[in-house]
Order: structure tokens, then C-alpha cells, then sequence
């Protein structure tokens, strides 16, 4: 029974981590989900990803990441398969 309750608990956390393992919308995640979820990105930079997008508007392709002060190529193609618009 023992070993019952534990494969449960483990099956409930491995799904529930799951759900939180999508992609990060870099028109609309909030600095700390920026900051969380993209490797190679702070508190600070993330932040200035939002306010890149309030002064210039939505991103129109993942490359445009770049445009952001701070933000490589090299960051944006290790976090490619994170990020979407």
C-alpha cells in the first residue's frame, strides 16, 4: 500500500510538472517568467525585454529577441525550443 501511495505521488508530480513545461511567450510572459524560464536571462535583463516590447511594440519573429540590449543569438538558439510569439 505503501508502494502504491508513492508511484501516486511521484505519477501526480511528474504531470503537474508537465503543465508548467511550455513555452514562453516573449510578447506576453511577465519578467519573472522571462527570468525564470530562459536560460542565460536575469531579473534585470527579462526586465528589459518587457520594456523593450511597451516601447516598441509585439515581437514579430523570435530573432527580434535580439534587438533587446544584452540579448545574443547564442541565447536565443539555446532557449529556441522555449520561446514562442
Amino acid at each position: 500500500m505503501k508502494l502504491l501511495k508513492t508511484l501516486f505521488i511521484v505519477a501526480a508530480l511528474s504531470v503537474s510538472s508537465l503543465a508548467f513545461a511550455g513555452k514562453v511567450n516573449i510578447n506576453t510572459a511577465d519578467a519573472d517568467t522571462i527570468a525564470s524560464e530562459i536560460h542565460g536571462i536575469g531579473k534585470a535583463r527579462a526586465q528589459a525585454i518587457v520594456e523593450y516590447r511597451k516601447a516598441n511594440g509585439k515581437f514579430s519573429r523570435i530573432e527580434d529577441l535580439a534587438r533587446v540590449k544584452g540579448v545574443g543569438a547564442k541565447t536565443i538558439e539555446k532557449n529556441r525550443d522555449k520561446l514562442s510569439l
